[in-house]
């Protein structure tokens, strides 16, 4: 069975939005992956750049685990939204 894509074609929402706010956290996706370790998720860089390259999709464990360790909401990863 196919996997979803969202409208534009792409494997998730959050690409364009989680590249935007970890520059703007100063993290680069090596620094990132090691935040996300330390706070017990097994992701890795090139996790981190699958995803922000839309190549993967994201689980909810590791949505729930980057707004966290970014400090962000689900709205303001996923839409751009702050609230």
């Amino acid at each position: 069975m196919p996997k979803p894509l969202s409208k534009t074609g792409e494997k998730n929402l959050i690409s364009r939005n989680l590249i935007e706010i970890r520059k703007k956290r100063n993290y680069s996706q090596r620094l990132l992956a090691y935040q996300l370790q330390l706070n017990g998720y097994d992701m890795d860089k090139n996790v981190i750049t699958r995803i922000e390259t839309n190549k993967r999709y994201v689980t909810d464990i590791e949505l729930k685990a980057l707004c966290e360790v970014l400090d962000v909401t689900y709205e303001e990863l996923i839409d751009g939204e702050q609230i």
